[in-house]
């Protein structure tokens, strides 16, 4: 059992000119000012459950979060947990002792610096960060790997030493993240928790650092000793499974195991603005379904674009179908309300109903909607009234050469599909085969664009991570937002997307590891939203991400899919047999 603290604790055999030593370090780096301590608290041989309890509490640490990180670990099941290194010590000390509590196999990959601590050794496998070929080192990670594949708990700090001011950035940041931690979160079946510690370290320790990087070590235990009363704020993300994680190799899953850690810094936040719907007015009421049927059968048979089981869709114009139009207006109030977008009025509706084409779904028997769509015809809309006659020309200034001025091409807008079919295979097929449908009947309209509307119960961290991820980083030069997300992305997460997602991605590898960002970040596990994914299974380009202040103020991503380049097999089951004439369609 130990009775002191000591640099000697971490000194197999000590001979007469290393206690020497070891008795200068003890002051020099505040260690014997430590034992005293550890000695008047009686902190000797405690069990390392106990001896972590009283050091926070001669510490006196006010430590906020932990209840939400041990709420965010699984409770059985091998699991990576890494975090940031900003003290060089006390942070494991923490985390520890709060994760020990949920998975009482945890291990933690530690300097052996903390050594120190004899009672609590049994936590740590000990590693030499400042020596990588260090020859003990490879039987730490070798007992690492072990530990997680047999389905444990382990916790690391993947950088290997404390984070450090970088000229650079200009900021205090981390290391590169070992790529080992990218090889224990491939573990087969393994769960990744990111987690991030705020704090600094002295000023002091600052300036040594830069003097000679290796010097900061030295002042560890001082720095430990003027954390007494310390704040210490602790953000975790939710369990993630591996699989969204993942890079090209491990050392593209360190990295973005080093981003997720970041995106759960607390000051990397951002509160929506007050909804500009104070007070919602009751619904309108249903549209009588004997009228819907009526202007069904009103319509030219060459309107019906396709049937699919009980269901059929259509196309009409408000002047052919005005109590249809009605009745998509009043669902789509009802299916936008439930995203935080309605415009609280009974109806969502405005002028652009009118020159606007409306695409539904209708259930044949009963005449119910259950789906729509409303398309701009931009070539005739431009005709009749320029840029203004483009409800997105009122979130977006296009330039001259952006797609919808050179070409024929269609707005998507305003889409909807009701509760009980939101989210299914049918409903999202059904629209897609009637869009289809209508554009080999005009053959003329090779490109669609739109936006994806981002609902504000969204976290503004996932919106803002949905545009960089999805855009690659790049705003498009033809076309700015008129209204801006004033939400910058965090500049780690950035620079991490800089060096790995430079241009849009097309092979779906962004859209996993985005979920994966997703998922740890959104408290009810939200995804990517489903229209996004369909837009990015057909091949889009994202654009930019504009606020829709006649909408509730509601984020809105754009993008445009040249639609004769979608994925052929996508082609075939939108268009059946008629895919490759509207593909080879010249004009």
């Amino acid at each position: 059992m130990s009775q002191v603290i000591s640099v000697s604790n971490l000194i197999e055999k000590p001979s007469w000119q290393s206690r020497i030593m070891v008795w200068f370090l003890d002051r020099l780096l505040g260690i014997a000012k430590m034992n005293r301590l550890y000695q008047f608290h009686q902190m000797q041989s405690l069990k390392k459950e106990d001896f972590a309890d009283k050091l926070i509490a001669v510490l006196k640490l006010d430590i906020e979060g932990l209840d939400a990180l041990k709420a965010n670990i699984p409770q059985s099941g091998p699991v990576v947990i890494a975090s940031n290194h900003p003290f060089g010590g006390i942070e494991g000390v923490i985390l520890a002792r709060a994760i020990g509590e949920v998975r009482p196999d945890l291990k933690v990959l530690a300097n052996k610096g903390l050594g120190i601590f004899s009672e609590l050794k049994d936590y740590f496998i000990f590693t030499n960060p400042l020596s990588p070929n260090d020859p003990k080192n490879g039987p730490s990670l070798r007992q690492c790997i072990s530990h997680v594949s047999k389905g444990n708990a382990l916790l690391l700090f993947p950088a290997g030493k404390v984070s450090y001011y970088q000229k650079d950035k200009g900021r205090i940041s981390e290391h590169p993240w070992n790529k080992i931690v990218g090889r224990l979160i491939s573990i087969d079946k393994c769960k990744y928790v990111p987690v991030f510690v705020s704090g600094k370290n002295s000023p002091t320790f600052y300036k040594v650092e830069a003097l000679y990087f290796r010097l900061r070590m030295f002042l560890l235990g001082r720095e430990l000793l003027n954390k007494t009363g310390a704040n210490i704020r602790i953000d975790s993300g939710f369990a993630i499974e591996n699989t969204l994680i993942n890079g090209i190799n491990h050392e593209q899953t360190a990295a973005c195991a080093r981003a997720l850690s970041y995106a759960q810094e607390s000051s990397w936040r951002y509160k929506w603005p007050d909804d500009t719907i104070i007070e919602q007015k009751p619904l309108a009421t249903e549209t009588n379904a004997n009228d819907i049927a009526a202007e069904l059968r009103a319509l030219p048979d060459s309107q019906k674009l396709s049937r699919f089981k009980s269901f059929e869709v259509y196309y009409a114009y408000q002047e052919q179908a005005p109590s249809i139009v009605k009745e998509i207006a009043r669902l789509r109030e009802l299916v936008f309300r439930q995203h935080n977008e309605g415009s609280g009025e009974a109806l969502d509706t405005d002028h652009f109903d009118a020159t606007y084409v409306h695409l539904f779904i209708v259930e044949s028997e009963t005449a119910r909607i259950i789906g729509a769509y409303r398309m701009g015809l931009t070539d005739q809309l431009l005709k009749q009234g320029g840029l203004k006659a483009l409800y997105l020309s009122k979130m977006f200034a296009f330039s001259e050469d952006f797609e919808n001025q050179k070409s024929p091409c269609i707005e998507l807008g305003r889409s909807f599909l009701i509760p009980e079919f939101q989210g299914s295979y049918q409903g999202l097929l059904l629209l897609w085969r009637g869009i289809c449908a209508f554009v080999y009947k005009f053959p003329q309209y090779r490109l669609l664009y739109g936006t994806v509307s981002v609902s504000k119960l969204y976290d503004a961290r996932s919106v803002n991570l949905i545009y960089e991820m999805l855009c690659g980083g790049q705003q498009s030069r033809s076309v700015k937002p008129r209204n801006e997300m004033s939400f910058d992305i965090h500049p780690e997460i950035k620079a991490y997307m800089n060096t790995y997602y430079k241009q849009a991605d097309t092979s779906g590898h962004n859209a996993t590891q985005l979920s994966g960002f997703l998922r740890s970040v959104e408290a009810d596990g939200k995804d990517i939203p489903v229209l996004a994914k369909q837009y990015f299974k057909m091949g889009a380009k994202f654009h930019a991400l504009g606020i829709d202040t006649s909408f509730n103020h509601t984020p809105g991503l754009l993008l445009s899919i040249d639609l004769p380049k979608a994925p052929e097999k996508l082609l075939k089951l939108y268009f059946g047999d008629n895919y490759k004439e509207y593909r080879d369609y010249e004009g």
